[in-house]
């Protein structure tokens, strides 16, 4: 795997801000930010599942939708896409498609990550398209931002009657 450089650590800072917009819905907390092979930012997106009732609205297909109608085709050559988790089965088959030339991913997830993790579609060497992957970058944090929000829905809603609910 290729180490992070200084403009992957700035995508994925980015993603991380982005993912924080999904606390708003109650969506689980993933950014995706699609850049040009320039540098130059082509969309950005959060989960959105909750938001819209819909099970594929991830951040990294919602992402590709707009960087597609940004460019004007679903080929996103050159393109790098940070996302702040290790992109799940759908994604990884979303992104090969869309021919993203990179992908930057921060947390690793080892449920259901198909970039290293359980599955690796991304490298997978009987695919026509595979991307270069960069995993773990800013790492800690994008965890972080999981763990919280995970912790928040285990605990729930304080109990009628309770002295928290009070």
């Amino acid at each position: 795997m290729t180490r992070p450089s200084a403009v992957d650590e700035a995508a994925l800072g980015r993603a991380l801000t982005v993912a924080r917009e999904a606390a708003a819905t109650g969506d689980v907390p993933i950014g995706a930010v699609l850049l040009a092979a320039d540098g130059t930012e082509l969309a950005a997106a959060c989960n959105a599942r909750e938001a819209l009732g819909d099970p594929t609205a991830h951040a990294e297909v919602l992402a590709l939708r707009a960087a597609a109608a940004v460019v004007g085709s679903w080929r996103l050559d050159g393109s790098t896409l940070a996302v702040t988790v290790e992109p799940c089965t759908m994604c990884a088959g979303a992104i090969g498609l869309a021919r993203v030339s990179r992908v930057v991913f921060g947390a690793w997830e080892p449920k259901t990550g198909a970039a290293g993790s359980l599955w690796d579609v991304l490298r997978d060497r009987r695919l026509a398209h595979r991307p270069e992957v960069v995993g773990g970058v800013r790492a800690s944090e994008a965890a972080g931002l999981l763990q919280g929000f995970f912790a928040g829905h285990r605990a729930g809603p304080p109990a009628p009657g309770s002295a928290e609910a009070v």
